[in-house]
C-alpha cells in the first residue's frame, strides 16, 4: 500500500455529543475506556499497510494533537512517510477555515500533489469499526474506478443521517443522495472514499471554483461525480458505528460489554492501537462485584459495576453501584452512590450517597431536547457532585460545576446545572 495516501478528516465539532465534545474535537473523545475515537481509523490504516497519513484538524485540536503526537504508538514516527497534522492557516488566497470536508482536502492539495500516491484514501476520524482498507483499494483497482465509496446497511429509521448510495448489480453507483429527509433505501456511505489521485485533484479544483458549492464530499463532490466518472460502491460486511450522537455513542459501549460482542476488540491480527498510559494494574477489593464490564488499567473497584466501561484511574468505593454507564479517566465514585445510565467525563468526583440517573421520568433536557431524551445523564469534566444529591434522567451537569451550584437536593429530569460563577479559579 505504499502507493496510497491516507487523509483523515478530524476537524469535526461534534455538537450532538454535547459537553463530551465541548472542549475537544469529536475524534478525540474517549471511547471504550482506553481509546480515543480516532484510534480506530488510525489503526485501520496501519493494519492495512498505509503508512503515509495526513490528519486534518480544525476544531479545538489541542487534545487530538497531544494524543497523536508524532505517531509513535501506531509506528508512524517515520522519516519517510508517517503521520502529519494538517491545520487550516491563512497566508495565501486559498487559506482559511475549512468550509466543508472537500474544502479541507482542497486546502491541503499541496500535500496530495507532493505525494507519489496513485490513490488517495479519504476517511472520517469519528467512526468505530475495524476494516482492512487494502481490500477496498484492491476492489477499486480491479474495477478501474475513479472513485469508490464504502457502504453499509443501517436501520431505515437511521438512514436520514447519512448519504444514501444506490448502485447497480455490478457495483457502479448510479445515485448518491446526502442525508435525505425521507431516505428511499438504507444502504449508506461510511465516509470512506478511495480516489485516483489525479481525479481527486481535478474534481476538487472544479468544486472550489463553483461559488454555489458547499465544499462537501457528500453534498457536492460525490453526487457531481456520479454519471461523469466511474464511481463504485464497496460493501462492508462488518460492524460500523458513527458515534456522533449521545444515544449511538452510549449504545456502542453497551455493544462492547455484550457476552458475544459484534465488534471484536480482541482481534490480535488487526489490533486497535492507542497512546499508552503508564498506569498500574486494575485492582478489585474484597467486596467488589463486576459483571459484563470493561475495566481499564489503574482502576480500583470496591463496589458493584454492571454493564459499564471504566477508563484508567477510575475509583468506585465500597457500597457504590455503577450500572449501564461510561466513566472517563480518574472519575471518583464515593461510598453508597448509585450511578445509572450516565456518561461521566474526566476527573469528576461524586460525593457519598448521591444518585445520578435517578427515577423513571424521561423528560428531555430543556437545553438539548434533540440530543438528551433517552434517559442518559451527562456530567462534564472536572465537576464535583455534592453529598446526598439525586439527579434525574436526561440531565446535563456542566464542566467544573461545584457543590455550591446545586440549589436543591433533587435535580429534576431534563435539567442543566451550570456554574454560578464561571471565573477560573473561583
Amino acid at each position: 500500500m505504499n502507493r496510497v495516501l491516507g487523509l483523515i478528516l478530524a476537524g469535526g465539532k461534534g455538537e450532538r455529543l454535547s459537553i463530551l465534545a465541548e472542549e475537544r474535537a469529536k475524534p478525540a473523545v474517549i471511547f471504550g475506556g482506553k481509546y480515543r475515537i480516532i484510534d480506530f481509523t488510525l489503526s485501520n490504516c496501519v493494519n492495512s499497510g498505509i503508512n503515509r497519513v495526513g490528519v486534518l484538524t480544525q476544531y479545538r485540536p489541542r487534545s487530538l494533537n497531544d494524543h497523536i503526537g508524532i505517531g509513535r504508538p501506531w509506528d508512524l514516527d517515520r522519516a519517510s512517510g508517517g503521520v502529519v497534522l494538517l491545520q487550516p492557516y491563512v497566508g495565501r488566497s486559498a487559506g482559511d477555515w475549512y468550509r466543508g470536508t472537500a474544502d479541507a482536502v482542497y486546502q491541503n492539495l499541496y500535500f496530495v500533489e507532493e505525494s507519489r500516491a496513485e490513490q488517495v484514501l479519504v476517511l472520517s476520524g469519528d467512526h468505530i469499526y475495524n476494516m482492512r482498507y487494502d481490500q477496498m483499494i484492491d476492489f477499486h483497482r480491479q474495477n478501474k474506478a475513479d472513485a469508490t465509496v464504502a457502504v453499509v446497511e443501517v436501520p431505515i429509521e437511521e438512514a436520514s443521517r447519512y448519504g444514501i448510495v444506490h448502485a447497480d448489480e455490478d457495483g457502479r453507483v448510479i445515485e448518491f443522495i446526502e442525508k435525505p429527509s425521507r431516505p428511499p433505501a438504507n444502504t449508506v456511505s461510511m465516509g470512506v472514499y478511495v480516489f485516483n489521485r489525479e481525479t481527486l485533484i481535478e474534481r476538487l479544483t472544479e468544486d472550489a471554483h463553483d461559488e454555489l458549492s458547499g465544499r462537501d464530499f457528500g453534498h457536492n463532490l460525490l453526487p457531481a461525480m456520479v454519471g461523469k466518472d466511474e464511481v463504485y460502491a464497496y460493501r462492508f460486511p462488518g460492524y460500523w458505528r458513527d458515534v456522533g450522537t449521545i444515544d449511538v455513542y452510549w449504545q456502542a459501549h453497551m455493544d462492547l460489554v455484550a457476552d458475544l460482542p459484534e465488534f471484536n476488540l480482541y482481534d490480535f491480527d488487526n489490533p486497535v492501537v492507542t497512546r499508552h498510559q503508564e498506569r498500574p494494574p486494575s485492582k478489585l477489593g474484597p467486596h467488589a462485584a463486576i459483571s459484563r464490564s470493561l475495566i481499564s488499567s489503574g482502576a480500583i473497584v470496591n463496589g458493584t459495576v454492571q454493564r459499564s466501561v471504566l477508563s484508567p484511574g477510575v475509583f468506585v468505593a465500597e457500597g457504590a453501584t455503577v450500572a449501564d454507564s461510561i466513566l472517563f479517566d480518574d472519575v471518583v465514585i464515593r461510598q453508597d452512590c448509585v450511578i445509572n445510565r450516565c456518561i461521566i467525563d474526566k476527573r469528576v468526583e461524586v460525593r457519598p450517597r448521591s444518585q445520578l440517573g435517578f427515577g423513571d421520568d424521561l423528560t428531555a433536557n430543556k437545553d438539548e431536547p434533540e440530543n438528551l431524551n433517552s434517559g442518559i445523564t451527562l456530567v462534564g469534566k472536572g465537576a464535583c457532585i455534592p453529598e446526598r444529591i439525586r439527579v434525574g434522567r436526561n440531565c446535563k451537569v456542566l464542566p467544573f460545576v461545584r457543590p455550591v451550584d446545586f440549589e436543591n437536593e433533587y435535580i429534576e429530569s431534563g435539567s442543566t446545572i451550570s456554574r454560578k460563577d464561571t471565573r477560573i479559579g473561583v
